[in-house]
């Protein structure tokens, strides 16, 4: 595999030296935040044309697109089996009924037969409290084929009724460890790692979304342990802001909480972003 690759939709990354840079602005009002599965097999296909590997690291830009995860997994079915780890704030579970979104990804890649198992790492959002439990997809969590370890202090009786639901946050002094002991066990399947930075919290870097509480320490270590059994990942939660034509998209943005202003400061956050990239890329790699 290339070593890494920048699927360009919101000119949010700047590409790590040596990386390939697909261009898909044109295809930003269509993906972002949500499409439908027609949608996004159209592009499925534009990128098979493209004639770009599959890469080592592939970066996505904006949260908003980290339903194209979904797609990179599809791509690389010959592969498996394999698990997928997403760091994340959110648990990308919840019941979407338009297609898919960036939201909602993890449901369609755990109905994937050759994925054994999906992680989604450092929640702390609402999405898996008592309120909002049911709006998420529940059958893989309670086959046990998706988990959530979740940071943030989970209801004891949710735990017990939803196999899936995990609380976490009483092995975070030992984050990196835990989360390899648990993860790869006596070897474990090899891990396609996907990475939306909203789990940091704001004092790493800033996101289009609400974020989680990990260090920037915290994640690099647990990305190193988990290394030696990645073969490939991605990266989004860069921050970048795009007015939407179709109003319904604005309106279920704003509904989610996302702020539709661009900060003044918008370049010395995305240049952030970049420094921290470097450091993902070679956490992953172990390439200088």
């Amino acid at each position: 595999m290339d070593r890494s690759l920048v699927l360009d939709f919101d000119r949010s990354v700047a590409p790590p030296p040596g990386a390939a840079v697909l261009d898909l602005s044109a295809w930003q009002e269509t993906i972002r935040y949500g499409c439908s599965l027609a949608d996004l097999q159209r592009l499925e296909a534009f990128l098979a044309e493209s004639g770009l590997a599959a890469a080592r690291v592939t970066f996505l830009g904006s949260g908003d697109f980290h339903h194209v995860t979904y797609s990179l997994v599809r791509r690389l079915a010959g592969a498996g089996p394999f698990q997928v780890v997403a760091f994340d704030n959110h648990p990308d579970n919840m019941r979407y009924p338009w297609g898919i979104h960036c939201g909602s990804w993890v449901r369609h890649v755990c109905a994937l037969p050759f994925v054994s198992k999906v992680t989604v790492v450092g929640i702390t959002s609402g999405d898996v409290g008592w309120s909002h439990l049911w709006e998420n997809h529940l059958p893989p969590l309670l086959r046990g084929k998706l988990s959530y370890l979740c940071l943030a202090r989970t209801s004891r009786l949710a735990s017990r009724l939803v196999r899936g639901l995990v609380d976490f946050s009483a092995d975070r002094a030992r984050f990196a460890d835990a989360l390899g002991e648990r993860l790869l066990g006596d070897g474990g399947d090899p891990v396609y790692l996907t990475i939306d930075k909203d789990v940091l919290a704001p004092t790493a870097v800033r996101t289009n979304w609400d974020q989680g509480i990990l260090r920037e320490d915290e994640l690099l270590a647990a990305v190193r342990r988990l290394a030696p059994r990645v073969f490939a990942a991605d990266v989004t939660g860069e921050i970048s802001f795009f007015r939407h034509a179709r109003w319904w998209k604005r309106l279920l943005a704003r509904l989610d909480g996302q702020s539709l202003s661009s900060p003044v400061d918008l370049a010395a956050l995305q240049a952030a972003h970049h420094d921290l990239n470097l450091r993902l890329l070679q956490a992953i790699t172990g390439a200088a």
